[in-house]
């Protein structure tokens, strides 16, 4: 049966259909659980596809959004913004970056980045304006960041995109090598963790090779953390455990603890090219999201917070593997940290909406995959129900 909202409105029939959903409508979010206008609640596994880092209604974002509320909703960025420099000086302080450039979603982030390494190339080269991705890689919907995203899928309807960019094998050192040397690159962008296209962990040698590659043909070298980074693998960036560090790196989704936030980080070189006019964005950095987003910074890069991430990822993938073993319809167990995929032989398209059913969220992803994605705050028992939960409906399919 259809979900009614306000004056018996069909949602169906007032929504562009650029989701499949159904249901009740969700209306209010306590800790690990949503509860929707029928008065279920679901175990949220999914966060809001990795956003959700605190869970919901978390007490020290609400009171950051009350604060900051009353004070200032919105201001141009003709002028500097208090929670704004906050917010930029924490991501400067703990991470590799001189310089941040705000937005309000990975999408405009990634496009910002390309747009970044094109212009620092063009002062070397009008023709080094080629950009390198990776199979199975997603980077967003619009015309460049979706350019880059490396799944034809995605682009079916959209032509003519963009022109220079090109696709590798991810993880493949000599495919890389071999397209790299075809033209002359700005930018090389990749997510070291995968989310979208399966849940995939590129290879450090591989990560290597590209960061050796890029500073030897002054290529920008982009790590797109939006999904994996902030916390979610058990370091604040995912780059910290690689030992490789880029030129630039993309981070949204969870960075604005639910609330639209995105940011370019970036070095001093990176940087430099740019000039007032170059880029821009009306409601990049809100005052409100910057608030939200400096409280997640200090909650998440807290190193016992992080040992907890650690501890109960491990804990999560012991379980998985388990349930692995037990059923040959599962391929394999990936990923890292509280980013985890269970790969089937065949979709597990119904799988997940017997598991909405029963009260679990979770969320599909390419080649097969269930993303498992809980807030950061999850606890054990959390990680129990879940399992028992996806298991008994697994049993029974």
């Amino acid at each position: 049966m259809k979900a009614k909202i306000t004056m018996d409105v069909d949602p169906e029939d007032i929504f562009v259909p650029t989701y499949s959903r159904g249901g009740a409508p969700m209306v209010r979010g306590a800790g690990m659980y949503l509860y929707d206008a029928d008065g279920k609640d679901y175990l949220d596994f999914g966060a809001g596809i990795a956003v959700s880092v605190l869970g919901h209604s978390h007490p020290a974002l609400m009171e950051a959004l009350r604060t900051q509320g009353e004070r200032l909703i919105h201001t141009s960025n003709l002028y500097y913004g208090e929670t704004q420099i906050g917010f930029a000086s924490r991501l400067v302080k703990h991470s590799f970056a001189n310089k941040v450039f705000l937005c309000n979603s990975g999408t405009e982030a990634n496009e910002a980045a390309i747009k970044f390494a094109r212009k620092s190339a063009a002062k070397k080269s009008m023709q080094k304006f080629h950009v390198l991705s990776f199979s199975d890689s997603f980077h967003g919907r619009t015309y460049g960041s979706l350019s880059a995203t490396a799944q034809p899928k995605f682009h079916t309807g959209f032509g003519p995109l963009p022109d220079g960019f090109h696709y590798s094998p991810f993880n493949d050192i000599q495919c890389a090598k071999a397209a790299l040397d075809r033209y002359d690159f700005a930018a090389i962008i990749v997510e070291p963790l995968q989310g979208e296209g399966g849940v995939n962990i590129a290879d450090v040698d591989f990560l290597q090779f590209l960061r050796e590659h890029a500073t030897a043909n002054k290529i920008a070298l982009i790590f797109d953390e939006i999904q994996c980074g902030t916390g979610r693998t058990g370091s604040l960036w995912y780059y910290e455990q690689t030992g490789v560090v880029p030129d630039m790196m993309t981070v949204a989704k969870p960075i604005g603890g639910g609330l639209p936030l995105g940011a370019v980080l970036c070095t001093d070189e990176i940087a430099a090219c740019i000039s007032p006019g170059d880029h821009g964005t009306t409601f990049g950095g809100n005052p409100v999201a910057c608030a939200l987003g400096s409280q997640i910074i200090d909650t998440v890069s807290d190193p016992t917070f992080l040992a907890k991430v650690r501890e109960n990822s491990d804990y999560l993938k012991g379980k998985l593997e388990k349930v692995h073993a037990k059923y040959r319809s599962i391929d394999s167990v990936r990923g890292w940290g509280l980013l985890l995929g269970v790969r089937f032989n065949d979709d597990p398209g119904a799988l997940i909406n017997k598991c909405k059913d029963n009260g679990l969220l979770l969320i599909r992803a390419n080649l097969n995959t269930v993303r498992f994605t809980p807030p950061l705050i999850v606890e054990k028992e959390d990680i129990d129900k879940a399992i028992t939960i996806f298991e008994d409906v697994l049993s029974k399919m």
